[in-house]
């Protein structure tokens, strides 16, 4: 069976990150563009990988540039206003297709485990197996998910 765990993706930084090494955490991956009318949700997305983090849960932001040309620069560009504009600190992929012939293998294995309307700021909750809990709309605030954050990390 497929799982995060299988998945391997670049860094911001251009380095390998094999995901295995986020087993038995529950982690939220968001695909991002710094300059998207959502992109006031990173401020909620570091205050949830703030509170969690030290409790077994990670953030990923994977940028994509995807939708309406949102994310057109360098990672350099990307990461800076990251973590300066919106203070985010959680980690970052590098720029990434979410659809298309280029899709990230990653990304075909959450939108496939959890099928709907994909745009920017979709966001998916994988529990500690690294199966595809929930998926929630770019309209879903970052606060609204600290509930079923909570549950996964019970059990």
């Amino acid at each position: 069976m497929t799982s995060l765990y299988n998945f391997t993706v670049k860094t911001i930084k251009n380095t390998d990150w094999d995901l295995s090494s986020l087993k038995g955490k529950v982690v939220l991956i968001v695909n991002v563009a710094s300059k998207c009318g959502f992109a006031s949700q990173y401020t909620g997305l570091e205050k949830l990988y703030t509170t969690y983090k030290d409790k077994g849960f990670e953030v990923i932001g994977a940028p994509c540039n995807q939708f309406l040309n949102q994310e057109p620069g360098e990672p350099e560009e990307i990461e800076k206003a990251v973590r300066t504009k919106y203070g985010a600190t959680f980690p970052l992929l590098a720029k990434l297709d979410v659809n298309g012939e280029n899709e990230s293998p990653l990304y075909k294995f959450l939108k496939e485990s959890k099928p709907g309307i994909f745009n920017l700021h979709v966001k998916f909750l994988i529990d500690k197996e690294g199966q595809v809990y929930k998926r929630y709309s770019s309209k879903t605030e970052p606060s609204e998910i600290a509930k079923d954050i909570e549950d996964l990390l019970k059990k």
